[in-house]
């Protein structure tokens, strides 16, 4: 399986927001970043495509799959709630500098282990992501598979195939649009390119 993970577009809020999975709307760059995204993908075709179901992951992936340039239609992108982003609980929406200092410094220091109030670990994330990897590499060897998630994902999944601890995970640069892609096609994962 060649696995192409893509980080959805950038989004219509302020920056410094916590947004985890809050269903945040696409920002009005959308159009210029899908014919970037477009544009780097142009090589490859699909045998599916799968998304998050939040709205901006769900929006890059039916734009994607509108002119069938990809080899999938709009009506087979598999929706899964595996790949959504992390949740932050009670942080969901607040800007990062309301959440106090001493309470965000704890769990940013142990994050794979420690959730928001009311939100869930890395740790989680990452059990929910590889369950999604493995139930897909079951029954899609020998094919090409887009996944259009959030960077947390993408991070996620890369932790797994390098055998990286998940708390230095954050050094790894995930943009919007980018592309980053992983071949499950030996005994040995290997990643191809991160952050196209």
């Amino acid at each position: 399986m060649q696995l192409t993970l893509v980080r959805h577009s950038s989004l219509d809020i302020a920056s410094q927001i916590c947004y985890g999975q809050s269903d945040v709307d696409v920002s009005a760059q959308f159009d210029d970043e899908l014919r970037s995204l477009q544009k780097k993908l142009a090589a490859f075709s699909f045998d599916a495509v799968y998304a998050s179901p939040l709205q901006r992951c769900q929006k890059l992936a039916t734009a994607l799959c509108a002119d069938d340039s990809l080899g999938i239609s709009t009506s087979n992108i598999k929706l899964d709630t595996r790949l959504k982003e992390l949740s932050f609980g009670d942080w969901e929406l607040s800007p990062w500098e309301a959440i106090p200092r001493e309470i965000f410094d704890v769990w940013a220091n142990d994050y794979a282990n420690l959730a928001p109030p009311n939100g869930e670990t890395f740790s989680q994330l990452h059990a929910r992501t590889k369950s999604f990897i493995d139930e897909v590499g079951r029954h899609s060897q020998g094919k090409s598979v887009l996944v259009v998630t959030h960077g947390g994902v993408i991070r996620s999944v890369l932790a797994e195939v390098l055998n990286m601890p998940l708390k230095g995970l954050f050094r790894i640069a995930i943009d919007h649009v980018s592309v980053t892609q992983i071949s499950f096609n030996g005994a040995v994962p290997s990643v191809r390119f991160v952050n196209l």
